[in-house]
């Protein structure tokens, strides 16, 4: 058994015991260990990694380790591409509605089992989909190439991280997405859904969209404005960054 010395950086040392965080540590390797199977033994997801050094080389995941490696891991430099979309896992329902609202495409169920998260979003093509997470080992599985844990826990402070990290910003289309069925609204004649609107609303609007789906009316109301305000702050928040 080989024992190599491990410095993890940034916020990957959230993923570790106190005691190894910030520093380097030494660590027994099992026989054959990859890179990537020991960064995950020692509690970092893959998809959270990013940067690898062996003895001052990059490396990738498969680099077998030998002893007295030193193992030096970078946190993952995510940049989000045009197109991003998203499945989120059950306990993430909150988050999963904000980035509708924000209009990106997010996959959620509160049935979903870990195996149909990763099935999912390594099935669809041409881009796979980013896993969101709380549980870092749904992460380590093998077949999921991109993830991000999720730090936070109130779903308006998970938006924020998420916009942050990824740089959402720029990829937002705020109301372009129905918050129940993760399609694209298309905007409606006045005329056409007159009869499923609220007396008040008739009176004070006059521009609608409608999901094809669920045949669901959005206006420009109050809550529209509350709601904006929510992802004005994480537009914000990454505009300062």
């Amino acid at each position: 058994m080989a024992t190599a010395s491990f410095r993890f950086f940034g916020e990957l040392n959230d993923f570790l015991p106190r005691e190894r965080r910030d520093r380097e540590f030494a660590a027994p390797c099992a026989r054959a260990a990859t890179t990537k199977h020991m960064i995950e033994a020692l509690g970092v997801p893959h998809t959270e990694a990013g940067r690898l050094l062996v003895n001052g080389e990059v490396a990738d995941f498969e680099r077998l380790l030998a002893q007295g490696d030193a193992v030096l891991v970078y946190p993952q430099a995510s940049r989000a591409q045009a197109g991003i979309r998203f499945v989120a896992d059950a306990h993430l329902g909150g988050l999963a509605r904000l980035l509708r609202m924000a209009g990106f495409d997010t996959l959620y169920d509160n049935g979903y089992r870990d195996e149909e998260i990763v099935a999912i979003a390594a099935s669809e093509v041409p881009t796979v989909r980013t896993v969101l997470t709380r549980d870092r080992e749904l992460l380590k599985r093998r077949d999921v190439e991109h993830g991000c844990y999720v730090h936070t826990i109130r779903p308006e402070a998970q938006l924020r991280e998420l916009f942050a990290r990824l740089q959402l910003a720029p990829l937002a289309r705020p109301f372009t997405r129905c918050l129940h069925c993760n399609l694209p609204l298309r905007p409606v004649a006045k005329a056409d859904v007159l009869e499923r609107l609220p007396q008040s609303v008739r009176v004070d609007h006059d521009a609608f969209t409608t999901c094809d789906a669920c045949g669901r009316v959005f206006w420009k109301g109050s809550h529209h404005r509350r709601m904006l305000a929510m992802l004005g702050g994480a537009i914000r928040l990454e505009s300062k960054a």
